[in-house]
C-alpha cells in the first residue's frame, strides 16, 4: 500500500547514562572466530565432529587394593596396559600422581595465597596448618615390566614418567606394574575431594575414595602428553579403558563402586542378592541393607576382611565407597531399551533426607540427562552420602545433605542436597562420558552439567528454586568490576570467581542460546548431536561451538565471542522514541485531534495568576476592539477545508480511500537503542498498548551487525503505545533494568533494619513440631 500522505511526529526523550565503554569496531562483534579456533584437520573436523582419522589411546587396569581402617591408609599394586592407537611412536609414558597435590613439598602449598585477618579464628589457622603437615602424597614402591624388571621413572610433583625400554608403535601396546600406597586425608579436618569421615558418637569411619591409583595421563591428537600439574582446581583429564578392581575392606563394610559387582555371592548375603535382584524391577527404591543392620555393625566391629571385586568397561577412572555404616537402597530405571540401577548408600546421619531422595533423584538425573544427550550407557549410578563434598567420577559420586540430629532440615537443606546428587550424578555425561579436558576448561563438563542440572531441576519440581540457570541470576556477577573477572575461556588454574565463571555464566549462556536465541527445537537438535558425536571421546571447545552451528545453521561467532571470549556485560538501553502518525488530511479528524491536544495542555504560571489578578483586559473593557481575529478558530473547520479533502480523496488508490475511510489507525514508532554494556544480544521489545493489550516482538542480535554501538528501529503499529519494555521476561542478564523502559519507570528497592548477633533461629521443620506439641 502507497501511503502519499504527509506525516507528523511527537517526539518523546530519554537518554541512559552509558556504564561501560562500548568498542570501537563497528564489526568485531560479528567476526567469524578464526585464528581463536584451531585448524580444522583429518583428526578434528570443520563441522565440530571426530575427523575420519580421529584417533585416542586405551589404557585398561587390574587393580588389588586394600583399606586399611585402623591407620587409614591405601595399599595397592596394578597392572597398566597401555594400547597405543596414535600414528606416533611413544618413547615414554605419562602417569598422574594426584594423591601429590598432598605432599609435603606440594607446589600447591607452595603457590597457595593466604592472609591473617584482624579476627582470624584460631582453628581456620589450624586447618591450613594441618593441611602442609598432612603427608598424603603416593609412596611409589616399584615399577616394572610385565616380567618384573624394573622401569627407569621420574616424579615431578603430580606427573611420573615412565622411561620405555623400546619405542612403542602405533598399534603396539606394554604393560606397566606399579606398587603404592598413601595416608588417607581426614576431610572433615584438611578438605579434600576424597576421604575419609569419623564420627565420634559411633567410633567408625566413612571413606570415599578417589585418586587411589597412578593413572595414564591422555596423550591426543592436539596436545600430545596432557600433563599439566595438578594444583587443586583443574581436574581430571584420563583416557577411557576397562577395568578390574578387587578391594579388601572390613570383614563388616559395604562397598559401592564403579562397574558391576562380580563376586556378589562371596560379600552379600542371600537376603542381600535376592533384595538387589527385585529392586531392578521396582518402581521405588527398595531398602537391601536396612538402618537396623547398620547401626548394629556400628556396635560391634568385625576384625576380619573381605574383598570385593568390581569390573567396568569403557570407563575413564575409578572410585569407591566402604563403610559399616552404608543403609543401601536401589531401584531400576528404564533408559532406553535397557533398566539401569539407581542406587543410594548412606549413613543413619543421612535419613530422613536420603531414604526419602537420593535414589528418586539419581533416577530422574539419569531420565533427563538422557533425553537431552545420550541414553546413560552404563549398568548403574550411586549416589554417596557425605558430609561436606560434592565430588564425581564414573557410576558413582559423593554427595552432601546431612539433616539436624533430630531429624528435621531447612528447605536450604533439602533443595541443597537434591541439587549437588543431580549435578553430581549429571557428570556421568560431562565429563565421564562427553570427555573434555578438565585439567584446561572447567567450563565444558561443570557449565555443560550446571545447564543440564538447571533443566533436571525443573523436571523434579514444578517451581524448583534452581540456583543457576536463569538470566536474571548471572545479573548480580555480570555486573560486577571488570577487573574482578576473567573470559569463560580461561584456564582453570587461573579462573576468578570460579563457581560463576566456570559453572554459572556457561549454564546461563546455553539457556539463553535455547530459550531466546536458536529457539528449543534448534538447540535440543544440535546439543544432542554434540552428545552424539563425542560421547567416549575427548571434545575441545572448538568441537562444541562448531556443531552448535553446523547441526543448527545458526551463526553463534558473534556469541561465543561475546559470552565465553570476554567479559562484557549486557545492557542495552532505550535512548529515545518517536511516534509518527499517518495524517489523513480529513480535518475533522485532523484538527479535532489538535483541539484535543490544545485543551488539553496545562496553563502556564502566569497565565493561572493572570486569570486572578487581571480582572478585565483592554480588548474586555472595549468590545469594539475585537475584531475577526479575536473570535477566529484556526481549528474550527471549513467548507474549503472539506472541498480540499474532497478532491484529495480523488487522487489517491481504492485501498487507501477505503483505510482513510474506516478511520484507520497507523502509529509508526522510531525506537533509538544503545549498546551501553558492549555485548551484543537480541533485542526483545513488549509493546504495551492504551487498550491494556502487550505483544513482544522478537529482533535477532544481528540488529546490531553494522553498528554494535547504537542502532534505530521504526516499528508499526495499529495501536497507540502506552508502554515501551525491553527484556521483559529477563532473557538477557541485562544488568541494568532502569534503562529498559519508555517511558522510564520509577524502581522500588527495599531496605531491612536488623540487629546483629542474633540467636539462631530454629527451622521450620523444628517450629512445626513444637507448635504440634503445644496443641
Amino acid at each position: 500500500m502507497k501511503i502519499r500522505a504527509v506525516l507528523f511526529f511527537i517526539f518523546l526523550s530519554y537518554t541512559a547514562t552509558a556504564q561501560v565503554p562500548v568498542e570501537r569496531s563497528n564489526h568485531s562483534k560479528f567476526k567469524q572466530l578464526g585464528t581463536e579456533l584451531p585448524t580444522p584437520n583429518s583428526y578434528r573436523a570443520a563441522s565440530g565432529a571426530p575427523g575420519h582419522k580421529y584417533w585416542q589411546q586405551q589404557v585398561d587396569y587390574d587393580i588389588a587394593v586394600t583399606l586399611n581402617e585402623t591407620d587409614q591408609s591405601i595399599q595397592g599394586q596394578e597392572t597398566i596396559t597401555y594400547y597405543n592407537n596414535s600414528p606416533d611412536e611413544l618413547t615414554y609414558l605419562w602417569v598422574q600422581l594426584d594423591q601429590n597435590v598432598r605432599a609435603k613439598d606440594s607446589n600447591t602449598y607452595k603457590t597457595n595465597t593466604s592472609t591473617i585477618r584482624k579476627k582470624t579464628s584460631m582453628d581456620m589457622m589450624k586447618y591450613r596448618q594441618s593441611q602442609e603437615d598432612f603427608d598424603g602424597g603416593f609412596k611409589i614402591s616399584a615399577v616394572t615390566d610385565s616380567q618384573n624388571k624394573k622401569l627407569p621413572y621420574i616424579i615431578n610433583k603430580t606427573m611420573m614418567r615412565i622411561d620405555l625400554p623400546k619405542a612403542l608403535k602405533n598399534g603396539e601396546k606394554f604393560e606397566v606394574k606399579i606398587g603404592w600406597s598413601y595416608n588417607i586425608n581426614d576431610r572433615m579436618k584438611i578438605g579434600g575431594r576424597s576421604g575419609y569421615e569419623y564420627f565420634e558418637e559411633d567410633k567408625n569411619h566413612l571413606f570415599t575414595i578417589a585418586q587411589f591409583f597412578p593413572r595414564m595421563a591422555v596423550y591426543s591428537d592436539d596436545r600430545g602428553w596432557n600433563h599439566k600439574q595438578f594444583l587443586g582446581r583443574g581436574e581430571f583429564t584420563l583416557p577411557f579403558g576397562n577395568y578390574k578392581v578387587s578391594i579388601t575392606v572390613p570383614d563388616d563394610h559395604i562397598v559401592g563402586a564403579t562397574g558391576e559387582l562380580k563376586n556378589a555371592s562371596t560379600v552379600l548375603t542371600e537376603k542381600q542378592i535376592k533384595l538387589f535382584e527385585d529392586a531392578k524391577n521396582a518402581s521405588s527404591p527398595v531398602i537391601i541393607v536396612s538402618q537396623s543392620e547398620a547401626e548394629k555393625k556400628e556396635k560391634k566391629k568385625s576384625k576380619k576382611s573381605k574383598t570385593w571385586v568390581y569390573e567396568a568397561e569403557n570407563v575413564r577412572d575409578f572410585a569407591f565407597a566402604s563403610s559399616r555404616k552404608f543403609i543401601w537402597d536401589a531401584m531400576g530405571v528404564k533408559i532406553g531399551d535397557k533398566t539401569v540401577y539407581a542406587m543410594s548408600y548412606y549413613p543413619k546421619e543421612g535419613n530422613p533426607l536420603w531414604e526419602l531422595y537420593s535414589t528418586e533423584v539419581v533416577a530422574q538425573t539419569l531420565e533427563t540427562y538422557s533425553k537431552f544427550t545420550i541414553d546413560y550407557p552404563y549398568p548403574v549410578a550411586i549416589s554417596v552420602h557425605t558430609k561436606r563434598i560434592g565430588m564425581e567420577y564414573p557410576m558413582i559420586c559423593f554427595n552432601y545433605g546431612r539433616p539436624e540430629k533430630d531429624g528435621t532440615y531447612t528447605e536450604r537443606m533439602k533443595y541443597g542436597m537434591i541439587s549437588v546428587i543431580i549435578h553430581e550424578v549429571g557428570h556421568n555425561f560431562f565429563p565421564m562420558i562427553i570427555n573434555s579436558d578438565e585439567r584446561h576448561w572447567t567450563w565444558m563438563d561443570e557449565g555443560l552439567n550446571t545447564f543440564c542440572q538447571y533443566l533436571t531441576e525443573q523436571e523434579w519440581e514444578r517451581g524448583y528454586p534452581s540456583r543457576r540457570g536463569e538470566p536474571a541470576k548471572m545479573v548480580p556477577y555480570m555486573k560486577g568490576k571488570a577487573e574482578g573477572m576473567v573470559p569463560i575461556m580461561t584456564n582453570s588454574e587461573s579462573i576468578l570467581q570460579f563457581g560463576n565463571n566456570a559453572y554459572g555464566k556457561p549454564a546461563t549462556g546455553l539457556n539463553i542460546l535455547r530459550e531466546t536465541i536458536m529457539g528449543r527445537e534448534l538447540f535440543d537438535y544440535a546439543f544432542k548431536e554434540y552428545s552424539r558425536r563425542w560421547a567416549f571421546k575427548h571434545p575441545r571447545p572448538a568441537d562444541f561451538f562448531r556443531t552448535m552451528e553446523d547441526a543448527s545453521a545458526v551463526d553463534l561467532d558473534w556469541f561465543w565471542r561475546g559470552w565465553f571470549y570476554s567479559t562484557e556485560p549486557v545492557d542495552i538501553s532505550i535512548e529515545n522514541v518517536m511516534l509518527y502518525e499517518v495524517d489523513s488530511k480529513n480535518p475533522e479528524v485532523e484538527k479535532k485531534k489538535l483541539m484535543t491536544k490544545r485543551d488539553g495542555q496545562v496553563p502556564s504560571i502566569s497565565e493561572m495568576r493572570n486569570k486572578k489578578q487581571i480582572a478585565k483586559t483592554r480588548v474586555e473593557k472595549k468590545p469594539k476592539l475585537a475584531d475577526f481575529y479575536t473570535k477566529y478558530d484556526e481549528l474550527g473547520v471549513t467548507s474549503t477545508d472539506k472541498k480540499n479533502y474532497s478532491n484529495y480523496l480523488k487522487t489517491l488508490e481504492k485501498s487507501e480511500q477505503e483505510m482513510i475511510s474506516k478511520n484507520a489507525k497507523i502509529y509508526f514508532y522510531q525506537v533509538e537503542l544503545k549498546n551501553v554494556g558492549g555485548l551484543v544480544m537480541p533485542v526483545i521489545i513488549q509493546f504495551e498498548y492504551e487498550d491494556g493489550t502487550k505483544e513482544t516482538k522478537n529482533i535477532p542480535a544481528e540488529i546490531w551487525k553494522l553498528n554494535n554501538k547504537e542502532v534505530k528501529k521504526v516499528f508499526k503499529t495499529s495501536k497507540k503505545v502506552k508502554q515501551l519494555s525491553l527484556d521483559p521476561m529477563r532473557q538477557t542478564a541485562d544488568i541494568n533494568e532502569e534503562n529498559n523502559f519508555f517511558p522510564p519507570k520509577v524502581m522500588q528497592s527495599r531496605f531491612e533494619i536488623f540487629k546483629r548477633n542474633q540467636r539462631p533461629r530454629e527451622n521450620p521443620m523444628q517450629q512445626n513440631r513444637r507448635e504440634r506439641k503445644g496443641k
